[in-house]
C-alpha cells in the first residue's frame, strides 16, 4: 500500500470519526433528549455526559489537526478506543448486543485509522540515556 493510499484511508476514518463523535458531543453538550435518554438508560450521570461532550469536541479538534500534536493524537485515539469499549459493553449489558452494532463499526473504523496514522506517523521510541554526571578534573 502507497503513501498516498494510507493518507487516503487515515483522512478519511479521522474525517468520519470527527463527524461521529463530533455530533455526539454536540448532542451531550446541548441536552439532546435521545442522546441523553439512552446514557442514563446505560446508568451513567449527568455529570459525565457533559464531560464526554467536551472531550469528544476536544478530541475531534486534536485529530483533525495535520501534522502536530502526535502525541496527543495518540491519548485522542485512547481516548475514542476506551469510549467506544465502555459503549459497547454498557450497551449488550443493559440493551442487548443489537443496540451494540454501532459500537463495532465504530471500534473498526477507529482501528484502521489508527493503523494508518502509525503508518504514517511511525512511533519511535527510544531508550532514555542514563544522565552524565560531570566529575571535577584535579590538577
Amino acid at each position: 500500500m502507497n503513501l498516498q493510499i494510507s493518507k487516503a484511508i487515515y483522512w478519511s476514518g479521522a474525517i468520519f470519526m470527527s463527524l461521529w463523535f463530533g455530533a455526539s458531543g454536540y448532542f451531550e453538550l446541548t441536552h439532546n433528549p435521545i442522546v441523553w435518554g439512552i446514557t442514563q438508560q446505560l446508568g451513567y450521570p449527568a455529570h459525565f455526559i457533559y464531560i464526554l461532550g467536551v472531550f469528544k469536541l476536544s478530541g475531534i479538534v486534536v485529530l483533525l489537526t495535520p501534522g502536530k500534536l502526535l502525541r496527543l493524537k495518540e491519548w485522542v485515539f485512547a481516548g475514542i478506543f476506551f469510549d467506544i469499549l465502555f459503549a459497547f459493553l454498557s450497551k449488550i449489558a443493559v440493551l442487548g448486543f443489537s443496540a451494540a452494532i454501532d459500537a463495532v463499526v465504530a471500534f473498526t473504523v477507529i482501528s484502521v485509522t489508527y493503523v494508518m496514522f502509525r503508518k504514517l506517523y511511525p512511533a519511535t521510541y527510544t531508550k532514555a540515556q542514563p544522565a552524565t554526571t560531570h566529575q571535577p578534573v584535579h590538577m
